[in-house]
């Protein structure tokens, strides 16, 4: 096995990073140091190559299980152990750049901050989920909450379910957000059935549905701004 010491200093991650910081670092290099060692005849680093010229980059391979990775690099330099360990480092970058209603106060003002606050939730899924974003008589976040995963259909998710959250938080209002992996940020005739219903149910009990936010390719469309539904 070829060992991380016994290369060049500029080809230790470990070192480098000590020496010029993690932003001198490459994807390659970051990867090694969580990876920790490769396999016989080929350096962390390497197999850190690898990875990444199999999934094309870092976003790709936060899409995937560490089941798909395991399978795929099996025999090569990448256990169980090192997939769950690499996509829980992953998970925790993802977090850092995540808006946090429990620690920050988050006051919605136009559809762009229900954005902001939950494209790293959703941007990279496979699967549809689809949430709820609960607010005060401010329109302050109190709470986000996972509804359902799956592709969003009025016979999975009844407005009873989504309103019974709404009271137990004691919410004044919510919006809508759930994404499209497909990239289409189109709204689906069954996603705006689903909306007018739940903005009809908003009504009855009093608390307003203000907009439904669709999620794709780190970009976003509002029901709300394009006059669909809510008018």
């Amino acid at each position: 096995m070829i060992r991380v010491k016994d290369l060049p200093i500029d080809d230790r991650p470990r070192e480098k990073l000590e020496l010029k910081g993690p932003r001198a670092l490459s994807d390659a290099e970051l990867l090694a140091i969580i990876l920790k060692s490769g396999k016989r005849n080929k350096s962390a680093i390497e197999v850190a190559r690898d990875l990444i010229n199999e999934y094309k980059s870092i976003k790709e391979i936060a899409r995937k299980d560490f089941r798909e990775i395991f399978n795929d690099f099996k025999g090569e330099g990448i256990g169980k152990t090192k997939a769950i360990t690499l996509l829980a480092a992953i998970e925790l970058g993802r977090r850092t750049t995540q808006l946090d209603p429990n620690n920050e106060e988050i006051q919605i003002t136009e559809p762009k901050v229900v954005f902001e606050l939950m494209n790293s939730k959703l941007a990279n899924l496979t699967v549809e989920e689809f949430h709820i974003v609960i607010l005060n008589r401010k329109n302050i976040v109190l709470k986000t909450e996972l509804v359902t995963r799956g592709i969003l259909d009025s016979s999975l998710v009844s407005p009873r379910e989504i309103f019974k959250i709404a009271i137990d938080n004691r919410a004044a209002s919510i919006i809508l957000v759930h994404n499209h992996p497909s990239g289409n940020l189109e709204p689906s005739k069954e996603d705006i059935k689903v909306t007018e219903q739940f903005y009809q149910a908003g009504k009855i009990l009093e608390i307003p549905v203000l907009d439904h936010i669709i999620i794709a390719n780190n970009s976003y469309t509002s029901f709300l701004e394009r006059n669909l539904v809510f008018k």
